[in-house]
Parts: C-alpha cells; sequence; structure tokens
C-alpha cells in the first residue's frame, strides 16, 4: 500500500516518507528502530494480543484468505519455489551463506478458455497482490490470470535485504521473478505492473524481452531523474531544516512501515484511518464497501508491519523527491515490447513521464487516462480500468481488434510514428 501521497511539486514531510504512496503517517524515528528490533519471529508462540507487533506469517496468509473472500472465481494459492538466489551470483535472497530456499506467493487463476491469454500482475511498493481484489473476477473472465507478491513482501519469503547499489537491487527483484517464470514455466504472457512494480515489469521487459507478449504500466514510477527534472521548489525546500532532515530520513532508508512497527498495538488503528480516508471520504471514484474496507485494512496492517525486507529498495531505486536513479526515460529507445501505460486522471504520478519516453520508443505505445481515479485507479474505478486493460489487449481477444473502442470518457493517446 502507498501510505504517503509523495507529490513531486509539493514536497512535504508526509510526501518523503514513500516513494509511491497516498496516506498519512507520522512518528518518531526511535520508536520505529526499536519496533523494526523487536520483530518476533514469524511463529511466535506468544499470542498475537501480548506481542508489540501484532502479526505473523500466519496472519497474512489468513488476512489474504479472508480479503480474497469476496473474489467469487475459484483461484489457487501456492508458494513457488525460486531457490536460493541468481545462478553463479554472490548475492543471495538472504544474508545467510546456506542453500535455504525462498518462495513467491501466487495466486492463479485459471481461465475457463483454453487459448486464454495469461496476464501476470505485479504490485506496487507498500503493496502486494491483494490490492487488485476489485480486479481478479473481471479479469479472470478473459485471461489466466496470476497476481504474485514481489520478493520480500506480501506473503512471499522476506530475506534479510543485503543490496548495496541500484544495480544490484534492481537484479533482486528482476532476478527473483524470472526465478518464479522459470519455475511456473511461463513463456509468452501480458505483464502489468502498478506504480513500482510497473518499474520493475519495465525493467524486466528490458531485460527479458522475448517473454513478455505486451507491457502494461499502470501509474508506473521510475520515468525521470532528477536532473531531468528540475524543480526549483524542491532546491528550495532542501536548503531548510526540515528539508535537510528528511533527504537524511530517506538516505537512511527510513520507510514508512517503520512508521506502522514503531506504533506496535496501535499500527491497526492508523492503517484503518488511513484505508478508511483514502478510499472512502477521499476516494476519486468508487468507495469501498463497508466489508471491503474492513478486510482491506486487515490485509494491509500484516503485510506492512512484518518484517523489513524488499521495502529497503526505496533508497537505492529512488533519490529524494521520487526520482529515478536509473530511469527507464533513459531506456526507451532500447524498448522491444508493446507497451500500454494506463493513469487514473487524478493519479498524483504525472503520465507526461510516458508521453517523454513515447517519443523515443521503436514499439507501438498508448496512453489511456481513466476518470474517477487516482493513483489506485483499479481500486477508485474497476470498471473503467477494466475496459482500459481489455482494450490494451484487444489483439490478443478480439477476432477484430481494430474495431474495438474505449468508453467516451476516457483519454486515448496513440503513438502515430516511430523511429526506424
Amino acid at each position: 500500500m502507498k501510505l504517503l501521497r509523495l507529490r513531486l511539486l509539493r514536497v512535504s514531510s508526509s510526501s518523503i516518507s514513500s516513494i509511491m504512496a497516498e496516506g498519512a503517517a507520522a512518528t518518531s524515528a526511535s520508536a520505529s528502530a526499536s519496533a523494526s528490533a523487536s520483530w518476533a519471529k514469524t511463529r511466535s508462540l506468544w499470542p498475537s494480543a501480548l506481542r508489540w507487533i501484532p502479526t505473523s506469517t500466519d496472519h497474512i496468509i489468513a488476512a489474504e484468505k479472508r480479503l480474497l473472500s469476496l473474489v467469487k472465481t475459484p483461484y489457487v494459492v501456492e508458494q513457488v519455489n525460486i531457490g536460493s538466489g541468481p545462478p553463479g551470483s554472490k548475492v543471495r535472497w538472504f544474508r545467510s551463506k546456506s542453500d535455504e530456499a525462498r518462495f513467491i506467493n501466487t495466486v492463479t487463476f485459471d481461465s475457463k478458455e483454453e487459448d486464454s491469454p495469461t496476464l501476470v500482475m505485479v504490485h506496487g511498493y507498500a503493496a502486494s497482490q491483494g490490492f487488485f481484489f476489485r480486479n481478479f473476477d473481471a479479469l479472470a473472465s478473459r485471461f489466466r490470470l496470476i497476481a504474485i507478491d514481489q520478493l520480500g513482501w506480501g506473503g512471499s519469503s522476506r530475506p534479510d535485504f543485503t543490496c548495496k547499489s541500484t544495480e544490484e537491487t534492481e537484479a533482486w527483484f528482476i532476478d527473483s521473478f524470472e526465478a518464479w517464470r522459470k519455475e511456473k514455466n511461463l513463456s509468452n504472457f501480458i505483464l502489468l505492473g502498478h506504480s513500482f512494480g510497473g518499474y520493475i515489469a519495465a525493467k524486466y521487459a528490458l531485460k527479458h524481452p522475448e517473454h513478455v507478449q505486451h507491457l502494461i504500466l499502470v501509474g508506473s514510477a521510475g520515468f525521470s531523474s532528477e536532473s531531468e527534472d528540475k524543480s526549483e521548489q524542491l532546491t528550495r525546500f532542501r536548503a531548510t531544516w526540515k528539508g535537510a532532515v528528511l533527504n537524511h530520513l530517506w538516505e537512511s532508508n527510513f520507510t514508512p512501515q517503520k512508521v506502522i512497527r514503531g506504533l506496535g498495538p496501535w499500527g491497526p488503528d492508523l492503517v484503518r484511518k488511513y484505508t478508511t480516508a483514502r478510499f472512502g471520504s477521499y476516494s476519486t471514484g468508487e468507495i469501498l464497501k463497508e466489508e471491503e474496507s474492513k478486510l482491506l485494512t486487515d490485509y494491509v496492517y500484516h503485510t506492512l508491519a512484518a518484517k523489513a525486507s524488499g521495502e529497503l529498495c526505496l533508497k537505492y531505486i529512488f533519490s529524494f523527491g521520487a526520482f529515478a536513479r536509473m530511469p527507464l526515460l533513459q531506456s526507451a529507445s532500447q524498448w522491444k515490447v508493446p507497451t500500454t501505460f494506463i493513469y487514473g486522471m487524478q493519479d498524483w504520478m504525472n503520465y507526461q513521464g510516458a508521453q517523454r519516453a513515447r517519443k523515443d520508443m521503436n514499439v507501438p505505445c498508448e496512453i489511456i487516462r481513466v476518470p474517477q481515479g487516482g493513483h489506485f485507479v483499479f481500486i477508485d474505478n474497476p470498471t473503467g480500468f477494466h475496459s482500459a486493460v481489455l482494450y490494451a489487449c484487444r489483439r490478443f481477444l478480439s477476432p477484430d481488434p481494430d474495431n474495438e473502442s474505449l468508453p467516451e470518457d476516457m483519454i486515448l493517446r496513440k503513438q502515430t510514428s516511430m523511429h526506424k
């Protein structure tokens, strides 16, 4: 989940604590550090009511099951073994030197149609696959649908995060996803990534284009660097004492999840206030029902409060202000996979980065903007989001793709020419 709204042109204390977020959270760093150190063993014998951080791996799995009870389509949950690390690499999924295998939590909805295309969905920063709970039924009716928790998030393994560079951090996610693909025996699939997951999906498609039939990037992050998008407001803010403190917290890898852990038994209440506000009173589209809000809150808390792992990628992928250290814009000319960008019209993530990248792409590219949707457009306006995804995949789904169209209230920008 995105716990803090980070607006590039409105840098504030709440916006710098998280890369992809939209919400509210603040507490002391000392309490958070203490909470991180107190993370209990996964299957502690202590009842949750007596723990400072009332969660565990069992809680995550149980919360996921409760949330997915809202989904009518049958599904299978599996823990896909990805081994101990990339073959021949010194970088392991964990700090120890053992060969302990790690796994990716995977939810699969098998289509009734044998020739249905496969759609793989990848969540964003501080989120997990359950965030797509409003989309599974609609998309599973047209695709063989697979959603994963990235390594270090959700119900997946949470190895110690030992990466020390942007290159290593990207490899952590890209190589673990590739190990998952091999284990699942997937060769051709449509890849959809949201926000930070869009950044990872794009980087994966750049490295392994032979496996990706089409790329769908939803509110994708990571297109521009600080040098490319100079902000006078950000520069002025950095010169203030508050800016200096927040920049230090960023470079110290202070994450929103540390806030949740630091609050201990009060953490669930903070998450409840966030989900109630973001998907309720401050929703840009379809408000969550009471049961949806309750189950999502429970699920989000347990995934955020669990052991720190993948979340620690933040400072290595993005600099202060949410600028990519290795921006996708610089790789646009190397794109080999047809791409569709989807943004909510109220998304704080700027779609103009995709417009700039499109100019250098040598593959078909479209940008779709969905009304009544923010950064979580698939929750805010699921019907509009589904229409956008189906349109993006029309050549895999329709016998006459050229005659398919979008609802009139959506904005579509097609690439009219491609570089040779």
